[in-house]
């Protein structure tokens, strides 16, 4: 009894190579089929790529300034009034144990902030007045970005250091200006950086303690209290920071960590990673949608080639897989592609904004198995439709 020849076996290599042949044949449909899940798969890449880039910076910014610094203000009274602090209210902080350093500020009330004696009192550009202590600097860990800070010496005189909105208002890059405090000149002493950790600095004109008393009736009472401490015991000094800054009404002071506003940015651009992310996967989704009517209209084309398959022995599973492995580089390509254009963009944008550079791996890996997982699902029924044809049927569409 004579045997009857076997089928070939399919490698491996061998759908690739068909698969290849298949997209190959037809350019310019694989091309538009592919670039959807392409814009899809950038979209996500791009999107974890600059999260990524962007929470590495503001970590970082936040290690750099550090998580320990707290701000004390004054809270309103029992009948809803706004409180005040107690003058020695800095000195009081100084006294708990794990604190380092201390430094208070307080706001000058109806003081406008001038460019010169000849501006209108009431157009003072949302600047304010603060009175500051010298270790202000220290405690907030800012930088004077021209010029010098105040000190035991120059606090005493009328001086001013602008915050960098402050300075961007009134035209002001260099010291030695002088500006309208009040009813005087005051000469610009330094100017700073911004101040992450104590933004509203940025929009002040800073004077020192004794001079703010002497030039501009400043009260002597703080409105804001800043504080160093041990990283370990944080929690602690807050805890018992209301009781020593106002021994008699606790109740009415605030006690904050600024770093706290800073993690906030971070959980909020992680919730809005998420949602970009939703508008890549619908985009992907899109393109698979693409190449499923892509791999149909092929089948129907087709089947001539599929009823000569069969008719030389090729198995149902051997004309399903060719189909499925076609539609799977089809999109493995828009994948590959499409992590590219998410990388460029991601680092492009990085770049332009100076940030640190971080790239997900998973974002990478995610985007090229999410493109071949589109492949799989969007090529399964074709595939399916292409197995089920029976030579005879297939060939007599020739």
């Amino acid at each position: 009894m004579t045997d009857l020849p076997q089928p070939a076996r399919t490698t491996v290599a061998d759908l690739v190579r068909e698969g290849l042949g298949g997209v190959a044949g037809r350019p310019a449909r694989a091309v538009l089929s592919a670039l959807g899940i392409a814009i899809g798969v950038a979209a996500m890449v791009a999107v974890l790529g600059i999260s990524a880039s962007s929470q590495a910076e503001l970590q970082a910014r936040l290690d750099a300034l550090g998580t320990n610094l707290l701000r004390v203000g004054a809270g309103n009274t029992v009948q809803g009034k706004p409180a005040k602090l107690p003058e020695n209210a800095s000195a009081m902080v100084n006294r708990i144990e794990s604190v380092h350093r201390v430094a208070a500020a307080g706001t000058v009330e109806r003081v406008p902030v001038l460019r010169n004696d000849e501006v209108d009192p009431l157009a003072t550009g949302g600047i304010t007045v603060e009175a500051v202590e010298t270790d202000l600097l220290g405690t907030l860990e800012a930088v004077v970005r021209t010029g010098s800070w105040l000190n035991d010496a120059t606090s005493r005189y009328p001086v001013v250091v602008l915050g960098s909105e402050a300075a961007k208002r009134l035209a002001i890059d260099t010291a030695g200006d002088q500006i309208y405090l009040g009813d005087r000149w005051f000469t610009v002493l330094g100017v700073l950086e911004p101040v992450p950790l104590a933004a509203e600095l940025d929009r002040s004109a800073m004077v020192g303690w004794a001079a703010a008393q002497r030039y501009l009736g400043f009260d002597g009472h703080p409105t804001t209290v800043y504080e160093r401490s041990d990283p370990s015991r944080v929690d602690e000094v807050r805890a018992v920071l209301p009781v020593t800054v106002n021994p008699e009404h606790p109740e009415e002071v605030a006690v904050s960590r600024p770093s706290d506003a800073l993690a906030a940015q971070l959980q909020a651009k992680a919730t809005f990673t998420a949602s970009f992310l939703g508008l890549g996967a619908v985009a992907l989704l899109a393109g698979g949608v693409g190449v499923a009517n892509t791999m149909v209209i092929s089948v129907l084309e087709r089947r001539s080639e599929i009823g000569l398959r069969r008719a030389l022995g090729a198995r149902r599973s051997q004309i399903r897989a060719q189909f499925l492995a076609e539609a799977v580089l089809m999109s493995g390509f828009g994948g590959v592609a499409g992590v590219l254009l998410g990388l460029v963009a991601s680092v492009g944008y990085a770049v332009s904004n100076s940030w640190l550079l971080a790239l997900p791996v998973e974002a990478i890996a995610g985007g090229v198995a999410s493109s071949v997982l589109v492949g799989v699902v969007a090529g399964w029924v074709p595939a399916g439709r292409a197995a089920a044809l029976a030579p005879t049927v297939a060939l007599a569409a020739t």
